[in-house]
C-alpha cells in the first residue's frame, strides 16, 4: 500500500517508465514487501488480482483487501450495516470473477458485477460491489501513481468540508475544539416516535435543536436526521418548529421509499430535504431527482455503487442544481473514498464522518477549520497501520432493535 507521501525522484522515475509506453506500479510492494519480491508492472506490462480479502473491524466495518500480482493491495469497504458477514460472504462469491483479471479495467468490471448477478441491486450485492470498486480504484491510482481524484479529471476544490454528529451542547462544543464547524444531529426523543405526537413531543424536538443552534451559533451549520423514523403528518409539524432555526438540512424526514410524500414536504418548507443513505445506484436516485423529493443527495459510497456510481449519481444531481453530501458513518476507508469523490465534482456539499482513522491509519486525516486537505499520495492515498488494527479484527455489531413503550411494536430506529 502507499506511503502518501512522495519521495524526490520517484515522480521521474515514473514519467519516465509512462513516457517508454509502461504503467508503473511504485518501485516497492504493498505492506512492506521488498521491491525485489515484486513483478513490477513496468516490467510485464500488466497486473493481475490474485485474491480478495475481507476481515470485519471494530466497531462495525468490513474491510476489504484486493491483491495483485504486481504487489499492489487496493482497499476498500464493503459492508451494508449489521450485515458483515453476509457481505462478506458476497464478496467471496464474486471473487472467482475477478480473480486473474486486470483490477484496472474498473467501469467494465462494476458493469459485470452488477449485472451478470441477474437479481440486480439491493443492499448486499450492492454494497459488496461498492467496496470492490473503491478497491479497484485505490489499485489504479497507485498504479498510475496519481490520486484518483485526478483520474476523476482533476480537483475541483483545494480542501474538503467535513461534518461531525453532536446531539448535546456539550459535544459540539468539544467538536467545535476540534476543528469542525459543520454538524449534525437527530430528533430529540425519548423514546421511538409513534405514527402520531402530542404538541409536547413536537415542542420538545424544537426546543432541543434551538439549544444546538445556540450552542453552534448562527455562522456554523447544524443538519438534523429524522432517520426515515417520523410519520409524515409529524414530520411536517417538527419541520415548521425547525424552521426559524434554520438546519443546513433535513436529512429522511420519512421513510426514503417514499418519494411522492418526501417530495410533498420538499415542496411545503424552504428547508433543504436531504436523503440517499438506503438508495441504490444511478436508478434509485433518479426518482428522487425526477420528483424533486430532496435537493441534497447523500449517496453512500460504501451502499450505491462505489465511486464509479458516485461520480455519475453527482453528475445527474447537477443536471438537477442538486448538491451531494456523501454518506457515511463508516470508517476511514469510506472516508477516503468520498474524499476522492468530492475533490472531483463540482456539486460538492459536506462529507459525513465518524472517524478520521485515528488507530486505523498511518496517516489519519486531520480537520482543521471544519475541512481535510486533499489526500496527495496515490490512489485512496491512505495506508492502514496494521499494527495498530492487530487487537480491532473481529466484532458482532448489530443493528438496534426498537419497540413501542406502550405495547411491544416493532418501531423504526
Amino acid at each position: 500500500m502507499s506511503d502518501s507521501t512522495e519521495k524526490p525522484g520517484r515522480r521521474a522515475w515514473l514519467q519516465g517508465a509512462l513516457a517508454a509506453g509502461a504503467l508503473t506500479a511504485w518501485p516497492r510492494g504493498a505492506d512492506g514487501a521488498p521491491a525485489d519480491e515484486l513483478a513490477t508492472i513496468a516490467e510485464t506490462g500488466t497486473i493481475r488480482i490474485t485474491k480478495l480479502e475481507t476481515f470485519p473491524v471494530e466497531p462495525r466495518w468490513l474491510f476489504l483487501k484486493v491483491h495483485t500480482d504486481a504487489g499492489l493491495v487496493g482497499l476498500g469497504e464493503p459492508i451494508t450495516e449489521g450485515r458483515a458477514k453476509t457481505c462478506a460472504a458476497a464478496v467471496d462469491e464474486i471473487a472467482p470473477y475477478l480473480i486473474g483479471k486486470d483490477p484496472r479495467r474498473v467501469v467494465h468490471h462494476w458493469q459485470a458485477i452488477y449485472r451478470h448477478a441477474f437479481y440486480r441491486g439491493g443492499p448486499i450485492l450492492t454494497s459488496a460491489l461498492s467496496g470492490i470498486d473503491q478497491a479497484l480504484w485505490d489499485i489504479k491510482g497507485k498504479a498510475l501513481g496519481v490520486p484518483v481524484y485526478e483520474l476523476l479529471g482533476g480537483p475541483t476544490r483545494e480542501r474538503v468540508r467535513v461534518y461531525a454528529h453532536a446531539r448535546t451542547p456539550e459535544a459540539v462544543r468539544q467538536k467545535r475544539a476540534e476543528g469542525f464547524t459543520a454538524f449534525k444531529t437527530g430528533p430529540f426523543k425519548r423514546r421511538p416516535a409513534r405514527f402520531v405526537e402530542p404538541p409536547g413531543f413536537v415542542k420538545r424536538v424544537g426546543d432541543k435543536f434551538a439549544e444546538l443552534r445556540d450552542a453552534v451559533g448562527p455562522d456554523a451549520d447544524i443538519g438534523i436526521d429524522f432517520h426515515g423514523a417520523i410519520s409524515p403528518a409529524t414530520a411536517k409539524l417538527l419541520i415548521k418548529v425547525l424552521e426559524p432555526h434554520q438546519p443546513m438540512f433535513v436529512e429522511e424526514p420519512v421513510q426514503c421509499q417514499n418519494v411522492d410524500v418526501m417530495a410533498e414536504i420538499a415542496r411545503g418548507t424552504h428547508l433543504p430535504i436531504a436523503t440517499g443513505e438506503r438508495i441504490f445506484t444511478k436508478w434509485g436516485f433518479r426518482e428522487i431527482l425526477e420528483k424533486q423529493a430532496a435537493v441534497i443527495l447523500q449517496p453512500d459510497l460504501c451502499h450505491a455503487g462505489g465511486i464509479t456510481e458516485g461520480r455519475i449519481i453527482a453528475g445527474m444531481a447537477e443536471a438537477w442544481y442538486a448538491a451531494i453530501a456523501p454518506h457515511n458513518p463508516l470508517g476511514p476507508i469510506s472516508l477516503a473514498a468520498g474524499v476522492q469523490l468530492a475533490a472531483s465534482i463540482p456539486n460538492f456539499l459536506c462529507q459525513e464522518q465518524v472517524s478520521l482513522g485515528e488507530g486505523y491509519l498511518k496517516r489519519p486525516f486531520v480537520v482543521k477549520d471544519g475541512y481535510l486537505e486533499l489526500p496527495r499520495g496515490p490512489g485512496l492515498g491512505i495506508e492502514l497501520d496494521e499494527d495498530a488494527l492487530a487487537d480491532k479484527i473481529g466484532h458482532d455489531w448489530t443493528n438496534r432493535e426498537e419497540y413501542d413503550a406502550f405495547d411491544g411494536s416493532v418501531m423504526d430506529w
